[in-house]
């Protein structure tokens, strides 16, 4: 009976015994990372990695539009307002405003040349850009480029119009009288001061008329410049002596002889000679003669006024019953009182017009 008990015992402690070890086999435990060795080899995957996960906060700063319009009394180049206007609406305001002729004027005429014409430009953009984000009431300068060479081209094509020489009186016989034209006074436009005004212009964009300054240039000859003139008419054996168109006083003279007339044409006094000296001239009729000095007998009379004619000349004579008649050898004779009279009147250069 006792062995029988023992027996069930020990058959129950081997079969709880064999349980325990099947267990072991199929769980392996922390220590045993090395499978068992058997006819077929196992491989036993390692556990998977380890994620951690890190959580970023972001903080997003609220975008503030940019207005619109731009700010209230915000003007360009001092002069244009564009508050309350659209950055399209100032630009165009800006563009329109640049673009204003400039004016130059000299006496009655005026002429306008715009700043494309002349070569200038603003930077209207970048203007723009600034007033927008200026704060009200500011100015935004507005800069130009002006390039001078093309300033001072068109300046020196106003010279061209404007500028005119001056012109001299002349003088010159109508009907037989002296006549002087009017003289006419002449101008040059300063360019470098109208360059300046100008540029300046189109920096400082203000178009106010540019007055355009010249210098006068006087004639040398004028019509009050004009002295005593000479007209000796031949077939009257008239003398007249004019304060340039106005007749002064006239004379009775002898003139040439038909051998010897006295030539016609325009002249003027080279020589003036108290108590002259008579020298023979080269021609037939005083070949033989001797020169006679001053005195009673002297055919030259006491004065003699040589004209740019050869040796023809102005001189009193002592016959006085020879005047009015053309009887001289070419010369021109007075009575001896009436052309001492004329010698102290008129100066070497006057003119002489003998006519017939």
């Amino acid at each position: 009976m006792r062995r029988g008990l023992s027996f069930a015992l020990l058959a129950a402690c081997s079969a709880a015994g064999l349980l325990a070890a099947g267990l072991l086999v199929g769980t392996p435990s922390a220590d045993a990372q090395q499978p068992p060795t058997t006819g077929t080899t196992t491989t036993v995957p390692p556990p998977p990695p380890t994620t951690t996960t890190t959580t970023t906060t972001t903080t997003t700063t609220p975008t503030v539009p940019r207005p619109t319009t731009i700010a209230a009394g915000v003007t360009i180049g001092g002069q244009v307002l564009v508050g309350g206007l659209s950055p399209a609406e100032a630009t165009a305001e800006v563009k329109a405003f640049f673009a204003r002729p400039v004016t130059v004027k000299l006496g009655k005429v005026s002429l306008r040349a715009t700043p494309k014409q002349l070569g200038a430009s603003a930077y209207v953009g970048d203007a723009v850009k600034q007033a927008r984000i200026f704060a009200p009431g500011a100015n935004v300068p507005l800069k130009v480029a002006a390039p001078l060479p093309r300033i001072e081209r068109y300046v020196a094509t106003l010279a061209k119009r404007f500028d005119r020489a001056a012109v001299d009186s002349e003088l010159s016989l109508r009907n037989g009288k002296p006549f002087v034209t009017k003289e006419r006074v002449g101008r040059r436009v300063r360019q470098s001061t109208a360059v300046r005004a100008v540029f300046r212009s189109l920096k400082t964009h203000d178009r106010a008329p540019i007055a355009l300054r010249a210098d006068v240039i006087g004639p040398q000859a004028t019509r009050a410049s004009f002295g005593d003139v000479i007209v000796i008419r031949r077939g009257s054996n008239k003398l007249n002596l004019y304060a340039g168109m106005k007749l002064r006083r006239t004379f009775g003279v002898a003139t040439g002889e038909s051998r010897y007339p006295t030539p016609l044409g325009r002249f003027h006094i080279v020589v003036k000679w108290r108590n002259p000296w008579w020298y023979p001239p080269q021609s037939d009729w005083a070949k033989d003669a001797k020169p006679i000095p001053p005195g009673p007998g002297n055919p030259l009379g006491t004065r003699w006024m040589g004209i740019s004619s050869p040796a023809v000349g102005i001189h009193g004579t002592p016959d006085p019953a020879s005047i009015g008649y053309s009887v001289s050898h070419g010369c021109i004779r007075m009575l001896i009182p009436e052309v001492e009279w004329l010698f102290n009147q008129v100066d070497v250069g006057t003119p002489v017009y003998i006519v017939q």
